[in-house]
């Protein structure tokens, strides 16, 4: 049996991730140019074969998704949503920190939201769902849940996310050394380059 590879899709850009405005449950589509990206995200994956596909239920991420042409092979579930940040959604790291000097997300007690500990939870359920699947998986989904993700996939603390940087419409895989779960492709956004 192949051992599960996980390909971690980020949604393509829409006019918070470009301004920088924390985005969890407000539900905003792509911009132009995120369309545009999740079109050369289609040309990036056209040649992957996926076991299977699951998205966020988030219109950024569905999009996203359709776009690339997975979407009717996709199950969509709540765990791939993104962090709620409760009373810091819709605003900007600079905004929040005029109020909470050296505030970041990864260590505020988050209000009206969901704890880094839940969205660990969370992100776990995703991780043991996909390692039933006999082939690669698609995950379709958002910037700090995905980051998470990949911290829980290689045995870190969901804090470890912080350390791992991931921007709109990027491809990232994790995968195997041997029987060790490894980041073997982080970030990988070449795709975005071309014309």
């Amino acid at each position: 049996m192949a051992e599960t590879r996980l390909f971690l899709v980020r949604h393509g850009e829409t006019e918070w991730s470009r301004s920088g405005q924390h985005t969890s449950r407000t539900d905003l589509p792509l911009t132009p140019n995120g369309v545009r990206q999740a079109e050369l995200l289609a040309r990036r994956l056209a040649s992957q074969r996926f076991a299977a596909v699951f998205s966020s239920p988030l219109r950024r991420a569905l999009e996203t998704c359709r776009i690339a042409g997975l979407d009717r092979e996709a199950t969509v579930t709540d765990d791939l949503r993104e962090w709620d940040y409760g009373q810091y959604e819709g605003r900007t790291t600079d905004d929040i920190r005029a109020d909470e000097p050296g505030w970041t997300i990864w260590t505020a007690r988050i209000v009206g939201g969901e704890s880094l500990a839940d969205v660990g939870r969370r992100v776990d359920r995703v991780i043991d769902r996909a390692l039933q699947v006999d082939g690669d998986v698609a995950l379709f989904g958002h910037g700090h849940c995905l980051r998470i993700l990949a911290a829980r996939w290689i045995e870190l603390p969901p804090a470890g996310g912080a350390r791992l940087e991931l921007s709109t419409a990027t491809v990232s895989r994790l995968g195997w050394e041997r029987e060790t779960r490894v980041i073997e492709l982080w970030n990988g956004g070449s795709h975005l380059a071309q014309p």
